[in-house]
C-alpha cells in the first residue's frame, strides 16, 4: 500500500466512522424531540450552559452530551455470578459488528485523478470524466483511482450478511452471561427474532440480485444510476427489507427483547455505566448503517436521477433532450452529500415509525416474520425470476418502453424530492399553533346517553 492509498483509507475511515459516531448521537435528541412533539410534550429542555448569567439549550442537544458524560461516570457494575469474560466481550461485540459493516458500503462514485482540478481556475469548470469505463491511473503523477468505499469487496453484500449475523451472539451471550432470568429471556427473544428476520432480509434481496446481476454494492448503485431505483424494480422487496431491518435493529414496534414492561429492560437489565452505553449507542448506530443498506440497494446510493458521471443527461425513451457537463470533483462531492442526505431522510422515517406503532406480542412478531413476510419474499423471488425470463425475451418494443418508464421514475423521484423539500421549508416557516379540543367530561357523555342508573348501596 502506497502512502497516498492509506492516506485515502484513513480519511475515508474518518468519513463514515464520523458520520455515524454523529447521527447516532443526533438520533438519540431527534427521539427525545420529536415524541415530545408528537405527544404534546415540551421535551427535553433540563441540560443548560450558562453564559454570563443567560442559560443556551441548544433546543435538547445538551441532553445528548450528558448521557455521554453520565455513562463514563456511572460506576461499572458486574453481577456477582456473572461470566466476567462474556460479559465484558457482549457489548464489544454489539458494537464492533455495527462499524465492521461501514468498510464494504460505498458513499461516492470513484474518484479518478486524472480528472480532478490541478490549477485553481479548474475548480469551477474543470474536466468530466466519462460516462461509461473504467478510471485509470493519472500518467503524470502515478495516481490510481480512489474507491469510496473503505474496502471494497468482491463478495459485498455476502460480507454484510456475514457480519451483521454477529450481533446475535452480542445479544445472545449478553443475557446468558448476566446471570438474571430476564436478562436471559431478553437474549432468547433478540436471538430468535433476529435469526427469524435475518432470513426474510437476505431472501428479500433475491430477487435485486437477479436485476443487477452481481453483489457489489457500488455495482449496484451504477446499475441503478443507468436505469431505475430498487425501489421501482422491486417495490415489494424493498418495504420487506425495510421491515426486516427495522426489526434487526430491535426498535419499536419490535422491541421485545428490551420490552420494560415484561423484562425490566432485557439482555442488557445488568449493564451500567458505559458497558450499557455501547449497547445503548450501538442500537443507534444499526440505524444508520441499516440506512444506508436501504439507501445503497433500493434508493440509488450516491447517485440522482439523470445525473451522471458525466454530468446532467436528460433524456426519455433513448431521446437525448438535454446534455450538460459537470466538472469531476463537483459530480463525486454531489455524489457524497446526495448519500448521506439520503441516509438522513431514511434515519428519519424510522424514528416516526418508532412513535406511531404500537409494540407487537411476541406470537405476533415471530407470525409477522415466518408466515407473512418470509412467504412473501419467497413469492417476489419466484416473480421476479418469472418476469425477467419474459422480459429477456421480449422485443426492442418492451425494452424501449421500459427504458421510458425508468425515465419516468426519475421525473417522479424528482417531484418527490421538490415537494420534501417545500414541505420541509413551509413547516419551518409557518407558526406553531396549538389547538385543543374537548371531548367533554364523562359526567356529561353519559348524561347524553340517558344518564345512569342509581342503585342503592349493599352492605
Amino acid at each position: 500500500m502506497t502512502t497516498s492509498q492509506l492516506v485515502w483509507t484513513i480519511v475515508k475511515i474518518l468519513v463514515m466512522v464520523g458520520f455515524v459516531l454523529n447521527w447516532a448521537g443526533i438520533l438519540t435528541w431527534a427521539d427525545r424531540r420529536q415524541s415530545a412533539m408528537i405527544q404534546h410534550r415540551i421535551g427535553p429542555n433540563r441540560a443548560v450552559i450558562k453564559v454570563f448569567g443567560k442559560e443556551i439549550r441548544l433546543f435538547g442537544l445538551l441532553h445528548t452530551a450528558a448521557d455521554g458524560i453520565k455513562f463514563f461516570t456511572k460506576e461499572d457494575f458486574m453481577p456477582p455470578r456473572a461470566d466476567a469474560l462474556l460479559f465484558m466481550l457482549a457489548p464489544i461485540i454489539a458494537m464492533g459488528a455495527v462499524f465492521a459493516l461501514l468498510c464494504a458500503i460505498p458513499f461516492g462514485d470513484t474518484i479518478c485523478p486524472s480528472r480532478l482540478p490541478t490549477h485553481w481556475s479548474e475548480f469551477f469548470a474543470g474536466p468530466a470524466v466519462p460516462r461509461w469505463g473504467i478510471c485509470s491511473a493519472d500518467a503524470r503523477s502515478g495516481a490510481h483511482p480512489v474507491d469510496l468505499t473503505i474496502a471494497p469487496l468482491d463478495v459485498g453484500i455476502l460480507y454484510i450478511f456475514a457480519i451483521a449475523g454477529q450481533g446475535i451472539i452480542g445479544a445472545a451471550i449478553a443475557g446468558w452471561s448476566s446471570d438474571n432470568k430476564f436478562s436471559l429471556m431478553g437474549a432468547l427473544r433478540a436471538a430468535s427474532q433476529m435469526v427469524s428476520y435475518e432470513v426474510t432480509l437476505g431472501m428479500s434481496l433475491v430477487g435485486a440480485l437477479m436485476i443487477y446481476g452481481t453483489v457489489r454494492l457500488d455495482e449496484m448503485v451504477r446499475w441503478q444510476s443507468e436505469h431505475a431505483w430498487g425501489i421501482f424494480v422491486q417495490p415489494l422487496a424493498f418495504f420487506l427489507f425495510f421491515t426486516a431491518s427495522v426489526a434487526e435493529n430491535k426498535r419499536i414496534p419490535f422491541d421485545l427483547p428490551e420490552a420494560e414492561s415484561e423484562l425490566c429492560s432485557g439482555y442488557f437489565t445488568e449493564y451500567a455505566g458505559m458497558k450499557f452505553g455501547m449497547f445503548y449507542f450501538a442500537e443507534y448506530a444499526e440505524i444508520v448503517t441499516g440506512s444506508m443498506l436501504l439507501v445503497t440497494i433500493f434508493l440509488g446510493g450516491w447517485a440522482l436521477p439523470f445525473l451522471h458521471r458525466d454530468g446532467l443527461t436528460i433524456s426519455f425513451g433513448g431521446h437525448e433532450v438535454a446534455h450538460v457537463l459537470v466538472s469531476h470533483m463537483w459530480m463525486i462531492l454531489l455524489g457524497v452529500v446526495t448519500f448521506f442526505a439520503k441516509v438522513i431522510v431514511v434515519c428519519a422515517v424510522q424514528t416516526f415509525v418508532r412513535w406511531t406503532l404500537p409494540r407487537f406480542r411476541y406470537d405476533q412478531l415471530m407470525k409477522l416474520g415466518w408466515k407473512i413476510l418470509l412467504p412473501a419474499s419467497l413469492a417476489n423471488v419466484f416473480v421476479t425470476g418469472v418476469l425477467y425470463l419474459l422480459l429477456d425475451t421480449a422485443g426492442a418494443g418492451v425494452a424501449e418502453g421500459l427504458k421510458t418508464a425508468a425515465d419516468l421514475s426519475g421525473v417522479l423521484v424528482w417531484g418527490v424530492i421538490g415537494y420534501l423539500i417545500l414541505s420541509a421549508t413551509i413547516g419551518l416557516l409557518k407558526p406553531i399553533v396549538h389547538k385543543q379540543t374537548l371531548l367533554g367530561s364523562s359526567a356529561e357523555q353519559a348524561r347524553r346517553r340517558g344518564g345512569t342508573k342509581a342503585e342503592p348501596m349493599q352492605a
